[in-house]
C-alpha cells in the first residue's frame, strides 16, 4: 500500500552484509538521520537562486524597467529579453523542487509528520510573503499594497501537498499532470469586479489587482498550476530516495525532459495549445525565435512549464554524477532559500534608495504606495542594463558569506532548533 511516502524497510539482523549492502545501509541511516543531501538538487536550486534577483535587480535600478515590459517585442532589445527570459527559470524550478524535498523529508519523517509539516510550513510562507516580503518591496509601515507571488504559492501549494501526498503514487501524477496541463482550459473564462468571487478566480486562475480599502492585493501567482507543479516535483522524488537505481533515475530524468522539450515545440509551433499568447513571425530570425519561446507566466502556462522544467531535468540529470564539493558556493545558494531570499529583498531596496538620493531623487520616493516602476516621484528614474548586471554580481558576492554562515549555522542547530527547519 503507498501512503505518499516509501515505507522504511530495516535492514535484517542476523545475516553477513556485503560491501555493497553496507554502503546503501549508510546511505539508508544518512537519509533518515539528516544527513545526506541531494547534490544535483542543492545545485540547481542555487543556480535559479543566483538567477533571481537579475530581475529584482533591473526592477529596482534598470530604466527601461519604468517605460516597457522587457518581454514586449515591440520595444525591447534581445539582452533586455533574455535578461528577463532567463529568470522564468527561477519560480518553476524553485517551486517543482520544492515538492522533491517534501518527498525526502517525508522519507524520514513519516507520512503524518510530513503532512504537519507541509501544513505549517506553508502557512509560514503565506504570513511571511505578506508581512515580511511585502515589506521588503514597500517599506511602507502602511502596507499600501500586498503582492501574492512565489513564497505564498509555493506556501499555499505546501499545505495542498499536505493533503495530497496522502494519496496512492498514480493519484498524485494524475492531479500534477491535470493541473499543469488542463488549467488552460479555463483562459476563456473571467470573473469581473472586486468581489469575493472574482477574487477567489484570481486566487485559483487569472491574475488580478483589487482595491480594500487603501490597500491593493496584487494576485500575481494563481494556484493551480503552481500546486501542479509542486505535486509534480513531490512525485518526482521517489526517483532520488536512497533505494532507487542512479543510472535508471538518469534514465528517466533525461527521457522526461527531452520529452517535454520536444512537446513544446511541437505544441508551440502550430499554436496548437497551452499558451494563449501565440508566437509569430517577426523582423529576424533573432526576434522570430524570441517570441517562439515568449510564454506566459502569469498564470504559467503548459507551455512556460515545459519549457522550464524540461531543462532542468535534463541538468539534474547529468548533474548528478560525480559532483562531490565542487560548486560549492551554487550549492550554498540552493541550502538556504527562505533566509536568502529574505535578506536579498531588504538589500536591493536599501541600495536603492540609496541610488535615487544619488540620482537627484527624494529618497522618500523609494518608500513604494505601488509598485516601484509604476511610481511617478521616479519618472526618469534608473541605470543602463550593465549597471543591472555590476549591481547584481556585488549583490552575490556580499550576500555570500551571510548564506555560508547561515548554512553551517542550521545544520549545526537544526536538531535543538526545529524553526530553523522553516527557513
Amino acid at each position: 500500500m503507498f501512503l505518499g511516502t516509501p515505507n522504511r524497510k530495516p535492514f535484517r539482523t542476523g545475516r553477513a552484509i556485503t560491501a555493497a549492502g553496507y554502503v546503501k545501509y549508510q546511505n539508508l541511516e544518512n537519509v533518515i538521520r539528516g544527513k545526506s543531501r541531494i547534490q544535483s538538487i542543492d545545485l540547481l536550486r542555487g543556480i535559479v537562486m543566483i538567477l533571481m534577483p537579475l530581475d529584482h535587480v533591473r526592477d529596482f535600478f534598470a530604466r527601461s524597467a519604468f517605460l516597457f515590459d522587457p518581454t514586449d517585442l515591440t520595444q525591447t532589445s534581445p539582452i533586455l529579453f533574455f535578461t528577463r527570459w532567463i529568470t522564468h527559470f527561477c519560480a518553476p524550478v524553485f517551486v517543482f523542487l520544492a515538492g522533491t524535498s517534501a518527498y525526502l523529508s517525508g522519507i524520514r519523517k513519516g507520512r503524518n509528520e510530513l503532512s504537519s509539516f507541509l501544513l505549517t510550513r506553508g502557512a509560514w510562507l503565506v504570513f511571511a510573503e505578506i508581512v515580511i516580503v511585502t515589506f521588503s518591496a514597500s517599506f511602507n509601515p502602511t502596507w499600501p499594497f500586498i503582492k501574492l507571488q512565489v513564497i505564498w504559492a509555493t506556501g499555499l501549494s505546501m499545505i495542498a501537498l499536505g493533503f495530497i501526498s496522502r494519496l496512492k503514487r498514480n493519484w498524485i501524477l494524475a492531479i500534477g499532470i491535470v493541473l499543469v496541463a488542463g488549467h488552460n482550459l479555463l483562459d476563456g473564462f473571467h470573473v469581473q469586479g472586486n468581489g469575493a468571487g472574482a477574487f477567489l478566480w484570481a486566487v485559483l486562475h487569472e491574475p488580478k489587482y483589487f482595491q480594500y480599502g487603501q490597500t491593493t492585493v496584487m494576485v500575481l501567482y494563481p494556484l493551480l498550476p503552481w500546486i501542479g507543479i509542486m505535486t509534480l516535483g513531490y512525485w518526482f522524488g521517489r526517483f532520488f530516495a536512497y533505494d532507487f537505481d542512479p543510472d535508471r533515475r538518469k534514465l528517466i530524468l533525461n527521457s522526461t525532459g527531452i520529452s517535454a522539450i520536444l512537446l513544446f515545440i511541437i505544441l508551440r509551433a502550430g499554436n496548437f495549445y497551452g499558451d494563449h499568447a501565440f508566437w509569430s513571425s517577426q523582423k529576424n530570425l533573432l526576434f522570430g525565435f524570441m517570441s517562439f519561446i515568449n510564454v506566459t507566466k502569469y498564470p504559467p502556462s503548459l507551455l512556460y512549464a515545459l519549457i522550464t522544467l524540461g531543462p532542468a531535468l535534463v541538468f539534474i540529470a547529468y548533474a548528478e554524477p560525480k559532483l562531490d564539493n565542487k560548486l560549492g558556493p551554487v550549492k550554498v545558494f540552493g541550502r538556504v532559500p527562505m533566509f536568502y531570499y529574505i535578506i536579498h529583498f531588504y538589500l536591493i531596496h536599501f541600495l536603492a534608495v540609496i541610488a535615487a538620493a544619488i540620482s537627484g531623487y527624494s529618497w522618500g520616493a523609494m518608500i513604494l504606495t505601488k509598485r516601484v516602476n509604476e511610481t511617478p516621484e521616479l519618472k526618469g528614474y534608473g541605470y543602463n542594463l550593465l549597471t543591472v548586471y555590476i549591481i547584481w554580481i556585488a549583490l552575490l558576492y556580499f550576500l555570500y558569506p551571510f548564506c555560508k554562515w547561515f548554512d553551517g549555522y542550521k545544520r549545526d542547530h537544526l536538531k535543538t532548533k526545529p524553526w530553523l527547519s522553516y527557513f
